[in-house]
């Protein structure tokens, strides 16, 4: 009997929502309320994500202010994104039955061969790097886009997919940005970077490769290649009425505070 997992495409949404979602629904994942989850999104306005750990230091949060950028903290780890045009995922599983009970590598190239399909099934060969990146080379630059590292999609060894899982002794979230475009200018300001820089050297765009590119035809890519790689079927559903309001508390408690937000 076939698998059934969930998937929400939630649109558009703001920064702290989003953040507070993808942590209420791994919640639920993780309490078994609900199957695996792969949830589909966007931003409502341009937006700078920090990884859990990362220190705010290199980064022109002065600049954010002033341009109207909302800056979040992810639950997951990795270094900061500006968030603007793009699919931006999140995947949340238990991790004490297979595929996910192997670590966090195994995790990482497991998920990965599902997006890995899902570009290779709109034309767009990818391929997933197979080495560890360490010391200086990985922690040189906030941006997470600068360098690349285990089980991370690149095209021409350039980054195309940015990702960052955060594990819990049940389960894992993990979620990742997927560029139509980069705002060129905007990344200037925010991270002090040139636009013929080495960071703009390490990733490439969608558009870049396929302009004609359609959000709808990646989406159904991404669910076809979750189905096909781990034998389930993906329906589309909503958050339970549960999940919503854990979202709203942890927003209006959490992602919408510079306590949490601003804390390193």
């Amino acid at each position: 009997m076939e698998t059934t997992w969930r998937l929400i495409d939630s649109g558009p949404c703001s920064a702290s929502y989003n953040m507070a979602l993808d942590e209420a629904v791994a919640q639920s994942v993780r309490r078994q309320d609900a199957p695996p989850t792969l949830r589909l999104y966007g931003w409502v306005r341009p937006s700078l994500s920090l990884g859990c750990f990362q220190k705010s230091a290199g980064l022109n949060l002065a600049s954010c202010r002033t341009n109207g950028i909302p800056v979040v903290r992810r639950p997951t780890g990795g270094r900061a994104i500006l968030h603007g045009e793009e699919l931006t995922y999140s995947f949340s599983v238990r991790i004490d039955q297979p595929p996910f009970a192997r670590g966090l590598l195994d995790s990482y190239r497991n998920i990965s061969s599902a997006f890995c399909l899902a570009f290779k099934k709109i034309g767009i060969p990818v391929e997933s790097k197979v080495t560890k990146e360490k010391g200086r080379v990985l922690t040189r630059s906030p941006l997470c886009f600068a360098s690349s590292s285990y089980g991370e999609i690149l095209m021409e060894n350039r980054k195309i997919v940015g990702s960052a899982q955060k594990r819990w002794q049940e389960g894992l979230l993990q979620q990742g940005s997927i560029p139509y475009a980069y705002d060129a200018e905007t990344m200037q300001h925010v991270f002090g970077i040139a636009g013929s820089g080495r960071e703009h050297d390490s990733m490439i765009s969608l558009r870049a490769v396929m302009p004609d590119i359609d959000d709808t035809a990646l989406k159904k890519a991404v669910v076809a290649a979750f189905e096909e790689v781990f034998g389930i079927s993906l329906p589309a559903s909503c958050p339970s009425p549960e999940e919503s309001h854990l979202a709203a508390e942890l927003q209006e408690q959490k992602y919408l505070q510079e306590s949490w937000n601003l804390r390193l």
